[in-house]
């Protein structure tokens, strides 16, 4: 292990497109240097790390892994040590996301929607621990505001994200007084790039109290304050999602 870091580090998976990429930028301009960790996005991740770099030298850390693998998560965290010496953050932001109506699911789509959301976060988790102790780091985990509720035609996936909500608030318990562990549930900030799963985008906004889809930047603000500025913050899920969850 290299001697620490005199800056922060987050490990961020999925942190190289859409809400991950601007979680990235946003923790990175706070003064955090990154593990970016992506699966398939390689020319993506490093073009945003030539970005981050560009801002400040020797700051990302590129990390290609299957998170269906358990056995690679551990090296992640080792290499994200060996780089900088120490481990602030993990923000579980990767997520696969596709509708899976019964009657049609299959066990191969059970298995990489709870790899992705849920198994993941829970071996990463693992592997952080002693680093994230030894700097009083948090952990931060995207869920959905759907993950306590409801949304036709998704059941695994909400089931996945539920048991990433049940985690948050397990390891919160587990893992204190050293580490804080926290969720940032968005509601309608990014729609797929498919239209789904809204049909009528309008009709949902409509039904968001303040009336307009939030951005990518609102819940990058909430992952930062989490990590931050909250430091009697844990167990706790915060919903980003213009007061949709109170009018489901």
């Amino acid at each position: 292990m290299s001697s620490p870091n005199p800056r922060p580090v987050a490990l961020i998976t999925g942190g190289t497109k859409r809400v991950g990429a601007v979680i990235a930028r946003t923790l990175h301009a706070a003064g955090y240097d990154l593990a970016l960790h992506c699966r398939h996005s390689v020319d993506e991740a490093h073009a945003l790390a030539e970005e981050l770099h560009a801002q400040r030298g020797d700051s990302v850390l590129v990390l290609q892994a299957e998170l269906a693998d358990i056995s690679a998560l551990p090296q992640r965290v080792d290499d994200t040590l060996t780089r900088y010496g120490r481990l602030d953050a993990l923000v579980n932001n990767a997520s696969a996301f596709y509708p899976t109506p019964i009657g049609t699911a299959t066990a191969a789509q059970w298995n990489e929607l709870f790899a992705s959301n849920a198994q993941a976060p829970f071996f990463l988790a693992q592997a952080a621990m002693p680093a994230l102790r030894a700097t009083h780091g948090a952990i931060v985990n995207i869920v959905d505001i759907y993950a306590t509720r409801a949304i036709a035609r998704y059941p695994i996936y909400v089931m996945a994200k539920g048991a990433l909500v049940a985690m948050t608030r397990t390891l919160a318990l587990d893992l204190a007084p050293e580490i804080r562990v926290n969720g940032v549930a968005p509601g309608a900030v990014m729609w797929p790039s498919d239209g789904k799963p809204y049909d009528d985008q309008q009709t949902m906004l409509a039904c968001t109290p303040l009336g307009r889809a939030g951005t990518p930047e609102d819940v990058a603000g909430a992952v930062l304050w989490l990590l931050r500025d909250a430091p009697y913050v844990t167990g706790q899920i915060i919903s980003v999602d213009g007061g949709r969850s109170i009018s489901i």
